[in-house]
C-alpha cells in the first residue's frame, strides 16, 4: 500500500490502474479491503484509489471526534497530494456515503460522478445520537467486540450468511482489528452529521444509487427515496445482498458500477 501525509495524518491507500480516477470510501468500522472485488474489476480500465480513512486500517489515528466533513477534507487533500486534478467518480458505502455527500457539498467541482451505496441522507434521531455516544464510550473502554456483536447480524443478507460464511468472517476480522480510538472518533462524528435530505435536489452530477435488496440499515425504500430526490439518478437493487452489497454480490454490483462509469 502507498501512504500520503495529509492534514496532519498519514493515510494508507490502494492505488491501481490508469485512466479516470474512481475513489472508493469504505464504511464503518472497516477499511479499504471491503472494496477488493471492485478494485480488481476496475483497475484494468480506471485508476482506482481506495484509502483507509483516518482511524481505520493502516492509516493514522486521531482521538477527537472526526466529522464527515473532516473525512471529506482528507479525501480532497489526498487527491491534491497525489496530483489528481481531473474530476473523479466517488463511491461511498454507509459512512462512506455520508462522506461522499459531504464531499459533494464542499468539492462539487471535483466530481464527475457520484455513487451512493447502502447509505442515508437523513440525520440521526436523538435516540440514535445517544446510542452512538454510548457505543463510542463502550468501545473506548472494552475494544471493538461490543460493536461487532451489535452490528454483525445486521450487515448481511441471509443468503450471504448461509452460502458465503467466509465473507462474513473476513469482515468480522477487519472490524475486530480496528483501533478503538478510530471507532469512537468516527461514531461521535457520525452523531454530528447534518440531515442533508433537503440538498439532494441540488446534486447536479451523474449519480448512481445502489442498495442491497435485503438491507435493514439503509432500506431499499429509503434509498429509492434518495434516488428520486436527485435529478436523473439511477437506482439499482442488488439481489441476495444486505448492507454490504459490494461484497455480497460483487458480480451484480460491479456490472451496475461499470455500466454507470462507462456513461460518464
Amino acid at each position: 500500500m502507498k501512504t500520503r501525509h495529509v492534514n496532519g495524518i498519514e493515510l494508507a491507500l490502494a492505488d491501481r490502474g490508469e485512466g479516470m480516477p474512481v475513489v472508493f470510501v469504505h464504511g464503518f468500522p472497516l477499511d479499504h479491503t471491503m472494496w477488493n472485488a471492485q478494485i480488481d474489476a476496475l483497475a484494468g480500465q480506471y485508476r482506482v484509489i481506495a484509502p483507509d480513512l483516518r482511524g481505520f486500517g493502516r492509516s493514522g489515528v486521531t482521538e477527537a471526534a472526526v466529522t464527515m466533513e473532516q473525512f471529506a477534507d482528507d479525501l480532497a487533500a489526498l487527491l491534491d497530494a497525489m496530483e489528481v486534478s481531473e474530476p473523479i467518480a466517488l463511491c461511498g458505502l454507509s459512512m462512506g456515503g455520508y462522506i461522499a455527500l459531504a464531499f459533494q457539498r464542499k468539492y462539487k467541482s471535483r466530481l464527475r460522478g457520484l455513487i451512493l451505496c447502502d447509505t442515508r441522507a437523513a440525520g440521526d434521531t436523538p435516540e440514535m445520537v445517544a446510542a452512538r455516544h454510548e457505543m463510542a464510550d463502550r468501545v473506548s473502554a472494552e475494544g471493538p467486540a461490543p460493536l461487532v456483536d451489535a452490528m454483525g447480524p445486521k450487515l448481511f443478507a441471509r443468503a450471504t450468511v448461509e452460502n458465503r460464511p467466509e465473507v462474513v468472517e473476513s469482515l468480522r476480522r477487519v472490524m475486530l482489528s480496528t483501533d478503538r480510538r478510530g471507532i469512537a472518533a468516527a461514531a461521535r462524528g457520525m452523531a454530528r452529521r447534518p440531515d442533508v435530505t433537503g440538498g439532494l435536489s441540488e446534486i447536479d452530477c451523474p449519480t448512481l444509487v445502489v442498495v442491497g435488496e435485503s438491507d435493514v440499515l439503509s432500506t431499499p425504500e429509503e434509498m429509492s427515496t434518495i434516488a428520486r430526490a436527485i435529478p436523473g439518478a439511477r437506482f439499482v437493487e442488488i439481489a441476495e445482498s444486505g448492507h454490504m452489497s459490494p461484497m455480497e454480490n460483487p458480480l451484480e454490483f460491479n456490472a451496475a458500477l461499470l455500466d454507470f462509469l462507462a456513461a460518464l
